[in-house]
């Protein structure tokens, strides 16, 4: 397990006290290692889990030759272009049900969705396109190509074929996929466990009375919830005061239940906070000041208590600096460390409503709402004052406007690069 100095050593320019966004996302891909205990979980409860090993497909979807429409199944053979053809209608057959019989030449059989596709048939007409008779069946010239509506065996997947690949989060459409595999159990990585605690003597938790110059806590619940959007189990220790004793007890606490342990608050260079200091003297923790806005004061490293590590990741005080740090970097380090495979955030251009001031030498993530132009292309505007504080324009927002690092400031018309909420927050 590589030390932080080694890691820092391998980024060209690696300055702590002023990161580029781009450097911490480089420096946190190499810290973090995914879990690789992995479990059986049932199906119904593997919603949302990491996929451990990848699936194979242990039978062909479908398997066997059926067809897709309620209609008469035939030998395309008989086609003759420009010309309509008359059937004799030989029987009928329904889904989950075998004909055994053979169709004679002229003849077609009637069939629902689903049924297995009779022997001699290869194309089904479906039932609005054709007249009927008595057994006699009727289709109009150019009714329908040959090999029309049936669905071919393992036109989904072929047995032996790789069904969900290792990594992959199961969502809805995936749980379906190993249902119609015959699949009741599937291998998925366990679940991160995740402590959090906020810091400081001005923190108020829900339920105490007011008191002057002090706040409720909203990052401790914000977090959470961002936490819980990512599937992990989460351990609420609340909020710990600006005490050594009780800083140590919390940090040995949840080092040692938890793979990782996240703070807001006590990160910033203050004399009154004592989190750094107990920070460094149970981990190897290097503190940041990143090149971004909202959010500066960033600390990351291990900690070690009770023969244990856990990754550490120390967020600022202010509401919207924790969730703009969250998303921007804890996010996708946790999504590795849960075996997951990262993608890089989706980025979407957009035409900016207002003028925005930006300096390049930081990255600036601004609270937007997005919409649709009349033209059809997105447009964005801001939610107003940007302050860090202002945990109310993340409410009203469902985009972060992303202004990258050597990006200057953008005039109104002018397209920037939005992450959109949904999925996110």
């Amino acid at each position: 397990m590589k030390r932080l100095e080694t890691i820092a050593a391998t980024l060209p320019d690696y300055d702590p006290q002023s990161l580029s966004a781009a450097a911490v996302g480089e420096f946190l891909d190499r810290l973090v290692e995914p879990v690789t205990q992995a479990q059986s979980c049932g199906v119904f409860e593997a919603l949302d889990r990491v996929l451990a090993n990848d699936v194979v497909s242990p039978i062909s979807v479908p398997p066997h030759d059926n067809s897709a429409m309620d209609g008469y199944a035939f030998d395309s053979a008989l086609l003759r272009a420009g010309q309509p053809l008359v059937l004799r209608c030989a029987g009928a057959v329904f889904a989950g049900r075998a004909w055994t019989g053979a169709l004679a030449a002229g003849e077609c059989l009637k069939i629902m969705t689903g049924a297995v596709m009779p022997a001699g048939a290869d194309t089904v007409v479906p039932v609005e396109l054709v007249t009927v008779d008595g057994e006699r069946v009727h289709l109009p010239a150019d009714a329908v190509r040959p090999g029309a509506n049936r669905r071919r065996r393992g036109e989904d997947l072929m047995a032996g074929q790789a069904a969900l690949r290792r990594g992959q989060v199961l969502g809805p459409a995936a749980l379906g996929l190993l249902a119609s595999l015959g699949l009741s159990t599937v291998p998925v990585l366990r679940r991160l466990k995740v402590a959090y605690f906020s810091t400081g003597d001005e923190i108020l938790s829900l339920g105490e009375a007011p008191r002057e110059g002090a706040v409720y806590d909203s990052n401790r619940y914000t977090v959470s919830g961002l936490l819980r959007r990512l599937g992990v189990d989460v351990i609420d220790m609340g909020v710990i005061r600006d005490d050594p004793a009780a800083l140590e007890i919390a940090f040995r606490e949840a080092t040692g239940q938890a793979d990782v342990v996240i703070t807001s608050g006590g990160v910033s260079a203050g004399d009154a906070d004592h989190t750094r200091a107990m920070m460094q003297r149970l981990g190897d923790v290097v503190f940041w000041r990143i090149a971004m806005r909202p959010g500066r004061p960033m600390a990351v490293g291990r900690l070690t208590a009770h023969d244990r590590q856990a990754l550490l990741f120390g967020l600022p005080g202010n509401p919207v600096a924790v969730m703009v740090s969250f998303l921007a970097f804890v996010r996708p380090a946790l999504q590795k460390m849960m075996g997951m495979q990262v993608r890089p955030p989706l980025l979407l251009p957009a035409r900016s409503q207002d003028v925005l001031r930006k300096r390049p030498g930081r990255t600036e993530y601004q609270r937007g709402v997005v919409s649709r132009a009349a033209d059809g292309n997105l447009q964005v505007q801001t939610t107003g004052d940007q302050g860090s504080g202002l945990l109310h324009s993340m409410v009203e927002a469902n985009a972060l406007i992303v202004l990258h690092h050597d990006q200057g400031p953008v005039a109104a018309g002018e397209l920037v690069d939005v992450l959109l909420f949904d999925c996110l927050v």
